[in-house]
């Protein structure tokens, strides 16, 4: 694990670019996106679909780099860090949960989650990785592969491996969009609970009104740029 910072922001944005294309035709992703989001906070990421939601989280999470602009997360600028460099910060201090997943399908419950535990090295992922998908509610389905579970199962394996290593930033692309509202609702319940128990910083995009209401803040976007910040009262 990497040592804390002292710093208070959790995410730094500051006049964010990105543009994607060749040089004979450029599209504009994102256009001089500044936000700050503090530790601990949560925020929730709205707008029309093409407004550029999931493009900033995923120049937040160092999955896209930003064409221009400076993006810090947990005290690091990740335009200073090698690939591999930012692969290990990615994995040690960001925990995110797709919309799709994302698990692999080769692999069981059990090893999906002690993955990210194993590839740092951490002795006895196992027991860790158990531990976490008890707290998702499902230590009876440790063997079985993503196949064999629902929808909701799934994306509460995805919500359990997410957050084993304990990451201080928290990070969710429509966790529900492919579950039902019922399904939806309990998994958004466990990681509120899950990212409250340890102080964790929780950014998610949402198109549920109910959803971002639980947030402290919304963070309206369209056209790639931010157009209001709002906290809920």
């Amino acid at each position: 694990m990497l040592p804390e910072t002292p710093t208070t922001e959790a995410l730094l944005l500051h006049q964010v670019q990105l543009r994607l294309g060749s040089a004979n035709e450029t599209i504009s992703i994102l256009d001089n996106v500044s936000l700050q989001i503090m530790r601990g906070e949560t925020v929730a990421l709205v707008g029309p679909s093409g407004s550029g939601k999931t493009s900033l989280l995923m120049v937040a999470a160092g999955l896209e780099p930003a064409t221009s602009g400076e993006v810090t997360v947990d005290g690091q600028r990740l335009d200073r860090l090698s690939e591999d460099a930012l692969a290990r910060f990615r994995r040690d201090r960001i925990g995110i949960v797709f919309q799709a997943f994302h698990l692999l399908p080769t692999m069981t419950a059990l090893e999906n989650v002690a993955l990210p535990l194993e590839l740092s090295g951490i002795s006895n992922p196992w027991q860790q990785a158990r531990q976490a998908l008890d707290a998702v509610g499902l230590a009876h389905r440790l063997t079985h592969y993503p196949a064999q579970l629902s929808g909701g199962e799934q994306q509460r394996v995805a919500v359990a491996r997410a957050l084993v290593m304990k990451p201080p930033i928290l990070m969710a692309d429509e966790p529900t969009g492919n579950l039902d509202r019922e399904t939806g609702r309990h998994i958004m319940d466990l990681l509120f609970s899950l990212q409250k128990s340890y102080g964790a910083t929780l950014v998610l995009i949402t198109h549920d009104a109910e959803l971002a209401a639980r947030c402290q803040r919304t963070v309206h976007m369209q056209d790639g740029r931010i157009q209001d910040i709002q906290a809920v009262a």
